[in-house]
């Protein structure tokens, strides 16, 4: 494959599709994929089961669970994808990337099973997460490998990547992750294909991932920059961001309790989410919106107590509409500009 066979197409793992045949997608979920950091894999985990008993002790995040940590059944996978799709998804973006175990041929099985389209990343997450050879490694070489993940395979198979990310970013900002990011926009201009970003767990982070973006010639336009919803907690700096033209990712839906492990914020809760899309939206970012639920732990999965991916089209959807969001902006939201990102330049 080369630009030309991919130009104006969506690229799923199992092949590619007129644009206007994506439906409703999440853009950013983990479907297979084991998040234990290196320290913890090295651990031999003794977890109970979850349970009804102690399901919200694990999910809520102060009792260690190391298990939780693994999406790693594919049935499971195949269930849940299917109740996802019995309510309307029917496309999720797959952003397990290097460090985090991809598996493009399990999620070439579970988007067969279950008839949602998966499109799947590329790259590589935070510093702690990479082979410790990629230290040696130049920008150059990481810029093709991406490339190659996009136009021939991806992780040892003939499956193919369809967008560029996770690429993930720490603050303070490593420079290895920064040669990561320059080889990831490299990438996006020989691709044509989208980029997505993890930033670090900072306020002014995706800001600085903006700026470098746009400094190494990369096309902000079509950068998605992650997590916003735990990231960002003001309208200056939120608008700020919007104003550089990226994608503004809300991908924590279904998280609904303040606490948040991984860093001393109060983590906002769905309603909150809609109101910093109802500003965007008011200051004429509409088109640079897109949402999805980031599942990565079993415990948020509907088969061991969770919400599963089902829970935006479930329940934030018809809280949307109770809000007075149009079905123009959610079809913006889910469908439209989806299409448009994902869609091979």
């Amino acid at each position: 494959m080369n630009r030309e066979d991919l130009k104006g197409k969506i690229q799923t793992v199992t092949g590619l599709i007129e644009p206007e045949a994506l439906g409703q997608t999440l853009m950013h979920e983990h479907v297979l994929c084991d998040i234990r950091s290196p320290e913890k894999r090295k651990i031999k985990a003794n977890d109970p089961e979850i349970t009804l008993q102690n399901y919200h002790d694990i999910a809520y995040g102060r009792v260690e669970h190391i298990t939780k940590y693994r999406l790693d059944m594919i049935e499971v996978a195949k269930e849940e994808m299917r109740q996802l799709n019995k309510v309307g998804g029917q496309a999720v973006v797959e952003l397990t990337c290097g460090g985090l175990r991809p598996d493009p041929e399990g999620l070439v099985e579970v988007a067969k099973d279950s008839n949602v389209d998966i499109i799947m990343g590329c790259g590589h997450y935070v510093e702690e997460y990479q082979d410790p050879e990629n230290f040696n490694r130049s920008v150059d070489d990481f810029a093709q490998e991406m490339v190659g993940q996009v136009f021939e395979g991806a992780w040892g198979t003939e499956i193919r990547a369809g967008l560029i990310g996770e690429i993930g970013c720490q603050s303070p900002w490593t420079d290895l992750e920064k040669t990561v990011m320059r080889g990831a926009i490299i990438a996006q201009e020989e691709t044509g294909a989208a980029l997505n970003v993890h930033p670090g767990r900072d306020q002014d982070q995706p800001q600085e991932v903006a700026d470098f973006v746009k400094e190494h010639d990369g096309d902000v336009s079509r950068l998605v920059i992650s997590h916003i919803d735990r990231t960002i907690f003001d309208e200056e700096r939120l608008l700020r961001l919007a104003d550089t033209g990226c994608i503004i990712e809300f991908d924590l839906f279904g998280l609904e309790h303040t606490y948040y492990p991984l860093a001393d914020i109060d983590m906002p809760n769905d309603g909150a989410r809609l109101k910093f899309i109802r500003t965007l939206i008011e200051h004429g970012h509409l088109d640079q919106i897109v949402i999805s639920q980031d599942i990565c732990y079993r415990t948020r999965l509907s088969q061991f107590g969770g919400h599963g991916y089902a829970h935006i089209f479930k329940n934030v959807l018809p809280l949307m509409r109770e809000r007075n969001f149009t079905e123009n902006e959610i079809e913006a939201i889910l469908v439209r500009t989806p299409r448009r990102i994902l869609t091979i330049q």
